[in-house]
């Protein structure tokens, strides 16, 4: 699963649960899956990325880096800034672990880089 997947995931559909974002990230397997490097796509995407909840699930995992922990202004004419942005958006990669909701504490598996977010009868 890619941060970038992480940071649009929620739990709002369980019974009783309100917001159900941001997810966290306990992970037992990461890895670094090299993708091509696409600027306009990453200073693209940043807009719509909420970037606190990516800084912080890049921290959980230990793969924060030289990351800055808020935007830059003009990030997007920042080459060094945007080839950041891309290696925790696009190359980190949660094999195995789990999501947890951070109302209910329901997890949520996270196997071969898929979460399974499927809900039980009782929970929706």
């Amino acid at each position: 699963m890619k941060l970038l997947t992480h940071n649009m995931l929620t739990s709002k559909c369980i019974k009783g649960v309100s917001v159900g974002y941001p997810l966290a990230i306990k992970a037992s397997d990461v890895r670094i899956c090299e993708v091509d490097f696409n600027p306009d796509f990453v200073s693209r995407i940043i807009p719509k990325v909420d970037w606190p909840v990516l800084y912080n699930a890049a921290e959980s995992i230990g793969q924060v880096e030289d990351l800055p922990k808020e935007l830059s202004e003009n990030y997007e004419n920042d080459h060094n800034f945007l080839k950041k942005a891309h290696r925790v958006l696009l190359e980190v990669d949660v094999i195995d672990g789990e999501l947890v909701c951070p109302e209910s504490g329901r997890k949520f598996p996270i196997s071969n880089g898929i979460p399974n977010m499927l809900l039980n009868e009782d929970e929706i």
